[in-house]
């Protein structure tokens, strides 16, 4: 039976929608081609008739995963408080307990940089936060701050989800999430005093 092209890139798309999701919440080496495609009711000789290897596939659901955070973050940033938006929800109780639906940086990339493996997409998507939160700050010193804040989200969030300790989790989400967002506001109070 043969299938129109419409349907072969739909196909495409819900295999790297579900592997997008599965990497982010069981890890890439975990998540194995087979149960991948059985889940979405195809056969696994099937997988290759969409990709070339496990490793492109990994490429697009991170590319995919980008997507998803960039809508997201796109909304974050055009509220009034944009940084403190972005810091609540990046160190909420949601994206502690949903590492499928969130930021692939403290997931996929952080695997794939430790088997030795860079990405791109890892690049542009760190980028991509690092401008709007250099906007956000507006200050001279925006592109440190940037990556400063940043890696201490992705630590923080790395953290609260590795340790058994459920009091422990939320105490370094909520402790990160204040600190980080008394920087911002005093960081912007000193912007507005020397403007004046």
């Amino acid at each position: 039976m043969r299938y129109s092209q419409n349907h072969k890139a739909q196909t495409h798309q819900r295999i790297i929608k579900e592997a997008s999701v599965r990497f982010r919440r069981d890890g890439i080496g975990a998540t194995g081609l087979q149960p991948l495609m059985k889940a979405l009711n195809l056969t696994h000789g099937g997988f290759y008739a969409h990709f070339k290897s496990k490793d492109e596939l990994v490429e697009k659901a991170l590319q995919a995963a980008s997507a998803e955070l960039d809508a997201h973050c796109a909304a974050l940033f055009s509220q009034e408080r944009p940084l403190e938006a972005f810091i609540d929800s990046y160190l909420s109780e949601w994206h502690h307990t949903s590492p499928d639906q969130g930021c692939p940086l403290p997931t996929m990339s952080s695997e794939l940089g430790q088997r030795g493996q860079q990405s791109p997409t890892t690049d542009t998507v760190l980028d991509a936060r690092l401008k709007q939160i250099e906007t956000a700050l507006g200050s001279p010193s925006a592109d440190e701050q940037s990556l400063v804040i940043m890696s201490t989200l992705v630590g923080a969030l790395v953290l609260a989800r590795s340790v058994e300790n459920p009091q422990l989790a939320t105490r370094i989400l909520d402790v990160v999430r204040e600190s980080l967002k008394t920087g911002v506001n005093t960081a912007t109070a000193d912007i507005k005093k020397a403007g004046q």
